[in-house]
């Protein structure tokens, strides 16, 4: 007889957790071709592959579903690592965040579900506030410790590192998200969002930048 290794042994819950996403991603297809509204959990169970009974089993609606795949969506943006060691000077480190920033958001298949979301937030306003606090709001958090870390080192003079946060995340916005979220203009080029970041980069530190340094 030969002994099964360790590597080999499925652990407790590995098919349904598996199973749960394919699933998710199977609905996360039709959410983003149909909208909430346009998805049927039959629609979702052909393009996930699997079938009604099985849908049923792991989600008792297309609300509990597409609450998943924001609450899946809000832990993968929180595990995204920017640089912002607060060791790093302002200017090479607002030009490396805005640029991961904005490919984040503009991403070619992050568009539809910052839609879905916006769509279904006003009659499903837990979902919208949980996909803003863990992913929008906690994204400015950690620009405001960051931007409160250069303050205390002198190279920043900011009274309220929380707003300018937001006004920076905001200037790297400019002329990218919008046209893109609306689908008026396709996902940003790298080259674009460059020119973009560096005139925010540049604004900001032209009102920010503490008057004793260069």
């Amino acid at each position: 007889m030969v002994a099964t290794g360790p590597a080999t042994l499925l652990h407790p819950g590995d098919e349904d957790s598996a199973k749960r996403h394919q699933i998710m991603d199977g609905a996360r297809r039709v959410f983003m071709d149909l909208g909430f509204d346009g998805a049927s959990m039959n629609e979702i169970a052909r393009a996930a592959g699997v079938s009604k009974g099985t849908l049923y089993v792991y989600f008792t609606d297309k609300h509990s579903l597409f609450e998943a795949i924001v609450e899946k969506e809000c832990l993968d943006q929180g595990r995204i690592a920017f640089n912002l060691d607060p060791g790093r000077d302002a200017e090479t480190t607002l030009h490396d965040f805005g640029r991961a920033y904005i490919e984040v958001v503009c991403r070619p298949d992050g568009g539809s579900t910052v839609r879905t979301v916006m769509a279904i937030a006003e009659r499903m306003p837990d979902v919208g506030r949980r996909f803003y606090e863990n992913v929008i709001a906690l994204t400015m958090r950690r620009l405001a410790d960051y931007l409160a870390a250069r303050v205390k080192a002198k190279e920043l003079k900011i009274d309220d590192c929380e707003l300018a946060a937001a006004q920076f995340m905001m200037m790297c916005q400019a002329t990218l998200f919008q046209p893109y979220i609306f689908q008026a203009k396709p996902a940003p080029t790298p080259a674009r969002i460059a020119t973009v970041v560096e005139s925010a980069t540049r604004v900001f530190l032209a009102g920010f930048r503490a008057r004793d340094q260069n």
